[in-house]
């Protein structure tokens, strides 16, 4: 009798039927399927299977996993992280500015010596912002600061310290052909030296011209510390570019005789103070 039972079963399972589609008015057949128990349990199956695999995928990535409650999308989650950050920095802002006003109006009734005022507070209170400050000279000031210019505008140095840090080389070693003379309007000294002498930075400086000009030849100008420019023109040759770092007493030109200005071989030697020209021979001895 039990080993009926499975046989049974089994020939329940492989019994085979005739699923029939047919017309209702003429009866005239339009489908006809064979199937099994078990043909249609394992299409079901394999239905429900990839039936949920494909309602997984759908949710997991698309986003209508936003509609589903317990879900949230990404970008929901980085604006509220945000908006975190902002409330708790909007939290300490109020938070300084009710110190800040409760210590003005302790300050302003006189309370200063009271408990609820601590050096914290009194430097909070007294704190200003950049922008809040009016830094714009005034008049006396300004009256005082052109005073002080008119009176060191031919000071070469700013201070002791100055000097006593700041030496100036001779670019060159000759005689003086031509002097100083503001008078003519030769804010120069004009060394006679032999062609192709190297021509010497005068301190430690930076290149910010280095070019060719028709009326005095090769030129190069070198902006030094404390607003002083020296200026060496009539080269042969120049040996450093505009940008080049120079240190006191590195050749920078070869001395020449170029330029539609020239008289002979010579160096043209200029220093000029905060925008005023200096006398050179009054800083460096050129013999």
């Amino acid at each position: 009798m039990s080993e009926k039972k499975p046989k049974r079963i089994k020939r329940r399972l492989l019994d085979k039927y005739r699923l029939v589609v047919l017309n209702e008015n003429t009866f005239e057949e339009r489908l006809s399927i064979k199937l099994t128990r078990l043909n249609v349990f394992v299409v079901v199956t394999l239905s429900s299977i990839i039936l949920v695999c494909f309602t997984i995928l759908l949710i997991a990535y698309t986003p209508l996993k936003e509609y589903i409650p317990g879900y949230s999308s990404t970008s929901l989650k980085k604006k509220a992280t945000d908006l975190s950050f902002k409330t708790d920095s909007l939290q300490q802002v109020l938070a300084m500015n009710e110190l800040y006003f409760s210590s003005i109006k302790s300050v302003l009734r006189g309370d200063v010596g009271s408990k609820n005022l601590n050096r914290d507070s009194i430097i909070q209170a007294t704190k200003l912002e950049i922008g809040e400050v009016d830094l714009s000279p005034t008049k006396e000031d300004s009256l005082l600061r052109a005073k002080v210019d008119k009176e060191d505008k031919y000071n070469l140095f700013e201070s002791a310290t100055s000097v006593a840090n700041f030496v100036l080389f001779p670019p060159v070693t000759g005689t003086i052909s031509e002097p100083y003379n503001i008078k003519d309007k030769h804010y120069a000294v004009d060394i006679a030296v032999a062609e192709d002498t190297p021509v010497k930075a005068t301190a430690d400086g930076i290149v910010v011209f280095s070019e060719w000009t028709a009326g005095t030849g090769y030129v190069i100008i070198l902006e030094h510390s404390y607003g002083l420019i020296s200026i060496y023109k009539h080269n042969a040759t120049l040996t450093k570019s505009q940008g080049d770092l120079v240190k006191a007493g590195e050749v920078i030109a070869t001395s020449g005789d170029t330029g539609e200005f020239s008289t002979g071989p010579h160096l043209h030697f200029e220093l000029w103070s905060d925008g005023y020209p200096i006398n050179p021979t009054n800083f460096i001895d050129f013999e």
